[in-house]
């Protein structure tokens, strides 16, 4: 396969504007879209700010963060992305959602596009198999947010190509990444192991044991973590964990990732975190938090 030189992402939420900017950064044509004009009026301003963050750190020159800045476009128009190299997803956590858009995707760009997910848990191989070109499907999962983190985790399906792989991964090391690679199983490397460890420390909540404030005070200073697991709850989104940790007892079959009661009230209540200003701690400017025990 050529060199990547134009990537499309879709979704302009958290993840996708930090993709799209890792993109732009690194000197390739990068097609950000969402349906939703709103949603890319405030990637292009999300974007704009983080790029003049590392200028004025002296990360990136003032003529590189223009440049990078003329290379995005946004799109709420599918058919834009008709001759990119790769097409990066990052759309709700939804399997569904996503064959539905690898479908479109596979009749609108070009037979050489590569088809890449950031889904954190869902199968490459199920998604893969909504298109005509499963060898050129892979997870591609970014950690958050994508231009800060260093992580890249790279999942390849039951068909994806040698030759696919090679060019996801020289595209992650070209942004400055250090890859990871899994095999196509629920949560792969990182949520395999994260989520548990967020679901045991709602448990841990729900039955009692110690307040919130503990629990993340004991992780943090205890195992020399920079979040503790509720606060990281939060921060990705309470709706995320509990998707993932379905994906963890559908895929796995084992009762210990079911999950926890208190999480699934959370996200039945909207408590979903930082993005709603309030989950298992509160953000909003009333300082008044969620009760530690909850009435059930």
């Amino acid at each position: 396969m050529d060199e990547i030189k134009a990537i499309g992402v879709v979704g302009g939420g958290q993840m996708g504007s930090g993709i799209a900017q890792l993109g732009a950064m690194n000197g390739l044509d990068v097609w950000l879209l969402d349906s939703d004009p709103d949603a890319l009026a405030r990637a292009t301003k999300s974007i704009s700010s983080s790029i003049q963050k590392f200028v004025s750190k002296g990360q990136l020159s003032q003529k590189a963060g223009t440049d990078a800045m003329r290379l995005l476009r946004c799109t709420s128009n599918l058919e834009e992305l008709r001759s990119v190299d790769i097409v990066i997803e990052a759309i709700v956590e939804s399997e569904d959602v996503k064959k539905r858009l690898f479908l479109e995707l596979d009749k609108i760009t070009k037979p050489s596009a590569i088809l890449a997910s950031n889904t954190s848990s869902i199968s490459i191989t199920r998604l893969a198999s909504a298109t005509s070109r499963p060898r050129q499907v892979i997870g591609m999962h970014f950690m958050n947010p994508p231009p800060i983190m260093k992580l890249v985790e790279i999942v390849g399906g039951a068909d994806t190509s040698d030759e696919t792989f090679s060019a996801t991964k020289a595209l992650a090391e070209r942004f400055g990444k250090t890859v990871v690679c899994s095999q196509d199983y629920a949560g792969f490397i990182v949520n395999r192991i994260l989520m548990p460890m967020i679901n045991e420390a709602f448990f841990t909540l729900y039955t009692g044991v110690a307040t919130r404030e503990d629990i993340d005070a004991g992780m943090k200073l205890g195992t020399n973590h920079p979040m503790g697991p509720l606060e990281l709850a939060d921060f990705i989104g309470l709706d995320v964990c509990l998707s993932i940790m379905k994906v963890l007892h559908a895929g796995l079959g084992d009762s210990k990732y079911a999950p926890c009661p208190l999480l699934v009230q959370n996200v039945d209540a909207g408590r979903l975190g930082r993005k709603r200003g309030i989950g298992v701690y509160d953000y909003r400017k009333a300082p008044e938090a969620v009760k530690s025990k909850p009435r059930l």
